[in-house]
């Protein structure tokens, strides 16, 4: 009986910590890795505001690495697009593949250039059924 209420007042703090919305601050210690897991851990738990939080102050902390930068970049046009915000998704990975042509392009994991590609096409089929 005990071990059920510890499990179920676990299970009820999770889901309530998964539905809190975005968190109220990050510590600064927070690593990089660590900023990208705990994005993905909110992003599979729908909980788009967090996982927006984490990649913005990955952005904001190690945007200056060419890896983190792009990493939070596509992340976030990409939650946009799951939310169905597609003029900003677009947006937001046009902007990434112009950095492939620019002075730093050649530092950027070529993943995203390709994801982003599939994305608008994705994005402009979508936007064209619809009209």
């Amino acid at each position: 009986m005990k071990t059920r209420f510890i499990v179920s007042a676990a299970l009820a703090a999770s889901l309530f910590v998964a539905c809190a919305g975005a968190p109220k601050v990050i510590p600064q210690d927070v690593g990089a890795r660590e900023l990208v897991q705990r994005a993905q851990e909110s992003t599979d738990a729908y909980n788009y505001d967090a996982a927006i939080a984490y990649y913005k102050a990955l952005n904001e902390r190690f945007g200056s690495e060419p890896l983190y930068k792009a990493t939070a970049d596509y992340e976030i046009a990409f939650i946009d697009y799951k939310q169905g915000h597609y003029a900003v998704a677009k947006e937001g990975f046009e902007n990434l593949l112009a950095r492939y042509s620019g002075p730093d392009g050649g530092t950027l994991p070529p993943r995203f250039a390709v994801l982003s590609k599939k994305m608008l096409e994705t994005i402009a089929e979508k936007t064209k059924a619809k009209k």
